[in-house]
């Protein structure tokens, strides 16, 4: 499937690594002007270089915690000074801690919610009027943990939980307001925060992280583990006109690991 972003303006947080690169470079090679937003600016640069090389549209970058409403609005601010519009929204950043719940603080479930949960709700109501405006998209990258809970990862479940609920009720605003609205959640894939979280959640529960990584993939019952390029592929086709009907929806890019219905 051949999608044409030109012309459009596309805002990726989390975009400097992962997922979120990996979504920035394809919606970049379709043809859009893509705005990176991430905490490392070092990163950031490398990634924006890497999608310049290509041929692609030169990114935009923005360095902030998004995880506090100062950065937040720098990225608005920096969106609407450059290009006064905005045509999708990917809402990708987020990095929750795994471990024992008994020995977790409220530090790391705060953090949890800034970051993830709250970063999206700011990013989604500063841009709302600019993607109604242009009949835009909102993607929210949550979690297979929003609909199957990790007990060695409570904070992660609750907060995916939280980012599915509002999705879905922010999807019925986007019909009102002409802005199409869905989520996808990723399973295990292989990212440097895949690696992050196998190593907390071994220290967790006492294991090795070949253990927990072993665990996982069985109980998952799966035959790889997922690839960026899988979600970015998927995040493609709903901003793409051929989705146009597609709202409210959520989408499981698990290789088959969540086996009930909903």
């Amino acid at each position: 499937m051949t999608v044409d972003l030109s012309g459009k303006v596309a805002v990726i947080t989390g975009g400097s690594r992962g997922i979120g690169r990996a979504v920035a470079t394809a919606l970049a090679g379709s043809g859009a002007q893509t705005v990176l937003a991430a905490r490392s600016e070092e990163n950031l640069k490398r990634t924006a270089g890497e999608i310049a090389a290509s041929g692609a549209p030169a990114p935009e970058i923005v360095a902030g915690d998004l995880g506090t409403h100062e950065a937040c609005q720098a990225v608005f601010g920096a969106v609407s000074q450059s290009a006064g519009r905005c045509d999708i929204l990917v809402n990708c950043a987020g990095a929750t801690r795994a471990g024992n719940f008994l020995d977790q603080p409220d530090e790391q479930w705060l953090d949890g919610f800034a970051l993830k949960f709250f970063g999206a709700v700011r990013m989604t109501r500063l841009f709302w009027p600019l993607l109604s405006e242009s009949g835009g998209n909102v993607v929210n990258i949550i979690g297979g943990m929003a609909r199957t809970p990790n007990p060695g990862n409570l904070v992660g479940s609750t907060v995916n939980a939280a980012f599915a609920s509002f999705s879905k009720g922010l999807a019925t605003h986007g019909i009102r307001d002409g802005v199409r609205v869905n989520a996808i959640h990723p399973g295990r894939t292989e990212t440097d925060r895949n690696a992050e979280l196998l190593q907390q959640q071994a220290e967790a529960e006492g294991k090795s992280v070949e253990e927990v990584a072993g665990e996982a993939a069985k109980k998952a019952g799966i035959r790889r583990l997922g690839q960026p390029g899988d979600i970015a592929a998927t995040a493609l086709f709903l901003v793409s006109p051929e989705a146009g009907h597609i709202q409210g929806a959520t989408i499981q890019v698990d290789g088959g690991a969540t086996k009930g219905l909903f």
